[in-house]
């Protein structure tokens, strides 16, 4: 049976727009069930609208970066009346907090512009580039009360160039990011995801 994704967004909405298309092609075995957005204004609720999929805007109930009561309680009640399987964050610039997560244990991910555990937070690119490290990437890891410090399940490493500004490292990351979220989502729905000692332990797509 097809995994039900939930899909979190703020802003533009590429990696879901990817999700979107990896789904339609059958690049992985599940489809985005609804899209759910704290900015009413986000081009990803536009996205979900074009391809025929829920997209709710949800208010945060705070100026703050964090869902907080009432909030919280929206947003899970919209994922279990569409049946959510997984949750998959793609640029939710919300903290998520304790009733949420215990709700989703585990079956909450988020995808994150860096080479965790380095450069948490906002603006990990150029944070990257005022280290000077000679490679970045993007991690896909499951999120907990510890931002950006969940298991991680996924990674992919890119080169950073002499003459990379953040818009460029951007761009060469985002293509990854898309790669490896649909491979950990594919991982997740063939239940070849363990979790052991706070580890994620994947088993391969081909065995």
């Amino acid at each position: 049976m097809s995994l039900n994704l939930g899909v979190l967004v703020s802003g533009r909405g590429t990696n879901l727009q990817s999700l979107i298309d990896k789904s339609t092609s059958g690049e992985i075995d599940a489809k985005v069930a609804v899209v759910l957005s704290d900015n009413p204004d986000a081009y990803a609720l536009k996205r979900a609208r074009k391809a025929g999929i829920p997209a709710i805007y949800i208010d945060p109930c705070t100026t703050k970066p964090v869902l907080v009561g009432e909030a919280e309680v929206e947003y899970m009640k919209v994922l279990n009346e569409y049946k959510v399987d997984l949750v998959c964050l793609a640029g939710f610039m919300r903290i998520i907090k304790e009733n949420f997560l215990n709700e989703f244990k585990w079956r909450l991910m988020n995808i994150h512009p860096a080479l965790l555990p380095s450069f948490k937070g906002l603006h990990a690119q150029k944070q990257a580039l005022e280290y000077g490290v000679r490679f970045s990437g993007a991690t896909v890891h499951f999120v907990t009360g510890h931002v950006d410090g969940g298991p991680i399940i996924l990674q992919a490493v890119v080169p950073v160039y002499k003459d990379d500004t953040e818009e460029t490292l951007s761009e060469r990351i985002l293509a990854e990011e898309h790669r490896i979220y649909a491979e950990a989502i594919e991982l997740f729905a063939k239940g070849k995801i363990e979790i052991r000692d706070n580890r994620v332990i994947t088993g391969g797509l081909d065995e």
